[in-house]
């Protein structure tokens, strides 16, 4: 199951085998603003994986927010899912809901100019 409203992407999954796997989550997002870096997306993902409570942040420059797909499944690999069910994003539907909320968060647009600092 996942709903989503702007700011917020909830997911929720429940082992059905012994095999499989269970997490409740809540992804919010907002922009914010680094000194050095510039704008870009503080993320929240909280909630729970395999019945472990899970409360962690990462901020992503303008340039990489779209790349918040990556965080989440190194961060539910880390709280226990294995790395064969860890893209836990696959209500597709729902993450180009949000992928499209934080382009018009960010003001983006296809061919905008990247800091490549961002990369290094």
């Amino acid at each position: 199951m996942a709903t989503f409203a702007p700011g917020q992407l909830h997911i929720e999954r429940h082992a059905l085998t012994p095999k499989d796997v269970s997490y409740n989550l809540k992804i919010s997002y907002e922009v914010t603003q680094d000194p050095k870096q510039g704008k870009g997306i503080q993320f929240r993902m909280h909630g729970s994986i395999q019945d472990r409570n899970v409360d962690e942040t990462f901020w992503l420059p303008k340039e990489d927010a779209y790349n918040f797909a990556r965080n989440v499944t190194q961060i539910a690999e880390r709280y226990g899912i294995p790395k064969e069910l860890s893209s836990i994003g696959s209500q597709h539907k729902h993450y180009d809901l949000m992928f499209e909320d934080i382009r018009q968060k960010l003001n983006m647009q296809s061919g905008d100019a990247v800091d490549v600092r961002h990369f290094e």
